[in-house]
């Protein structure tokens, strides 16, 4: 027999993120490694099939945009053939730690991953971008950077962002 979604695991398997996607208390060595474990829960949710060949097209990537934003966020992205669905993975850095993305105005607090599917050209753009607007807010990333409840926050990616052209 094949087991059949509630509505509400059918929420959350078109979701951007979900609370299974969220890291609080997060600590990691370098950028690379904080990536790299955001990346490990998106192969633990089943968004990403191949944690090396996804990493691999990150550190691509990484190479031709900035992936430091204003106000203590670092985002890493990807299109890559590794995805299954848009993915945000996000971690929220133990107090008193923070990591180097290159930002001019201090180290990021906040790390997202975003993931996409190697066919989504536009769509990718379209989520750095509407990202981008959301993470400009002091309002937003004051929310994600001080909530302690993993549901709270992928909510707030979720409702916040606007991923309606995606």
């Amino acid at each position: 027999m094949t087991p059949t979604l509630s509505p509400a695991d059918d929420a959350d398997s078109q979701a951007i993120t979900t609370a299974e996607m969220v890291v609080l208390e997060f600590a990691a060595p370098s950028r690379n490694d904080a990536v790299a474990a955001l990346a490990a829960t998106l192969v633990e949710t089943s968004r990403v099939l191949d944690l090396d060949g996804f990493l691999s097209d990150v550190r691509s990537y990484e190479h031709q945009l900035a992936t430091a934003l204003p106000g203590g966020v670092g985002v890493a992205h990807a299109r890559s053939s590794h995805v299954v669905l848009p993915s945000i993975a996000v971690g929220v850095l133990a107090f008193g730690n923070s990591l180097d993305f290159g930002a001019r105005d201090g180290d990021a607090h906040v790390v997202l991953l975003l993931a996409t599917p190697a066919t989504s050209y536009s769509e990718h753009l379209t989520m750095l971008a509407a990202l981008a607007r959301s993470l400009a807010k002091d309002s937003f990333r004051e929310s994600l950077r001080r909530s302690h409840d993993p549901e709270v926050i992928a909510e707030l990616v979720n409702s916040t962002v606007d991923f309606s052209a995606v």
